[in-house]
């Protein structure tokens, strides 16, 4: 027996965030970093909701202890009715964090800024402690409700932009991978992944058509993934970025045809059928388009021409694989990973 469902309520298109006036979320704490607070959006969004409202500004990239602990200190002073996340995925995050390290029964609304994580529709968040990154999955992380605002995309840095979409792409390419991959997760990943493949070209420069599609195609992959699971690639990418705080998405985008290439022999037909909807030829064509793309959203081809050193990797090597074995995104890879494999991985990336 399988299931589907999506608790999230989606509200997307022009004008999106108009819906904010009707959602009756009563006492709003709106959890965004200090640009948003800076620049007024934060205050124009909470003052959309109709209530009370407070800013908690304290968001960070990778959100550690430290910021939910803050965050959580302000929802038990304010006790809001709802928590609404304002940016990229360490926004959404963190509010996770807070939501759920405060225990609270608070609603959380997401207001996805960046077209990647997929964070406004999952269950999932990934929080850092001690320099690691852990996966926190618990039901009731998944926001009650998503808006997808185009006029929050306009003026995306293209680093930005090309980090998150390869995020994109490895979220669709893992999730119709993963072992509990079902017919409607297949549908929204296969989508998702012609339409952030096709589009990201047309987004980086600049075309707020095509930045919409690949808004809504990050949230297709969001709820993709958070039904079939993940598998290495993210699970070597959180290892990675803990160890040496390199961007998620550059991560993946370095590190996914290497676990394609791993994958294949148990794989074969997904990615075969992958490449056909997206009239590529087989694993192979399917591999160039990715480092086609790769190159032309200017993103490094390894870990070296990310910035790494070979020999800080190696050195930290047992420490990644050992972590990367241990995430929850292993356990749902299409073939079995040992910290050996991962560390075959990890060398091929340099």
């Amino acid at each position: 027996m399988q299931m589907f469902s999506l608790p999230t309520r989606l509200i997307f298109g022009e004008n999106a965030l108009e819906a904010l006036k009707d959602a009756s979320l009563g006492r709003v704490l709106v959890v965004t970093d200090p640009f948003f607070e800076q620049n007024g959006t934060a205050a124009r969004i909470a003052a959309l909701c109709g209530g009370e409202s407070r800013i908690f500004s304290g968001v960070r990239p990778d959100p550690d202890m430290a910021q939910i602990a803050a965050g959580v200190a302000v929802l038990q002073q304010f006790a809001p009715d709802t928590l609404l996340a304002l940016g990229g995925g360490s926004a959404i995050d963190c509010a996770k964090g807070i939501l759920s390290l405060g225990q609270s029964r608070a609603r959380l609304v997401a207001v996805p800024t960046t077209s990647g994580t997929g964070s406004e529709v999952t269950s999932f968040a990934v929080l850092t402690h001690n320099g690691v990154k852990y996966p926190l999955v618990e039901e009731g992380l998944r926001p009650a409700i998503a808006v997808l605002d185009p006029s929050l995309l306009t003026k995306l840095p293209a680093g930005l932009i090309a980090d998150a979409g390869m995020d994109v792409l490895a979220h669709c390419l893992e999730a119709a991978t993963a072992k509990n991959a079902t017919l409607f997760s297949d549908a929204l990943a296969f989508f998702a992944f012609q339409t952030a493949l096709n589009e990201l070209p047309r987004s980086l420069a600049g075309s707020l058509d095509a930045r919409e599609k690949v808004h809504c195609a990050a949230t297709m992959a969001g709820i993709a993934f958070d039904h079939a699971g993940l598998g290495a690639c993210h699970a070597l990418s959180h290892a990675l970025g803990g160890a040496f705080h390199l961007a998620h998405g550059r991560l993946n985008g370095i590190l996914l045809p290497h676990v394609v290439l791993f994958n294949a022999p148990c794989a074969a037909e997904r990615y075969e059928r992958l490449a056909s909807a997206c009239h590529l030829s087989g694993t192979r064509g399917l591999l160039m388009a990715l480092r086609r793309l790769r190159a032309q959203l200017r993103l490094p081809g390894n870990l070296r021409e990310a910035g790494l050193e070979r020999s800080a990797v190696l050195a930290a090597a047992d420490e990644i694989c050992s972590a990367a074995v241990k995430d929850p995104c292993t356990a749902a890879n299409p073939r079995p990973v040992t910290a050996e494999d991962y560390a075959g991985l990890l060398r091929a990336a340099l």
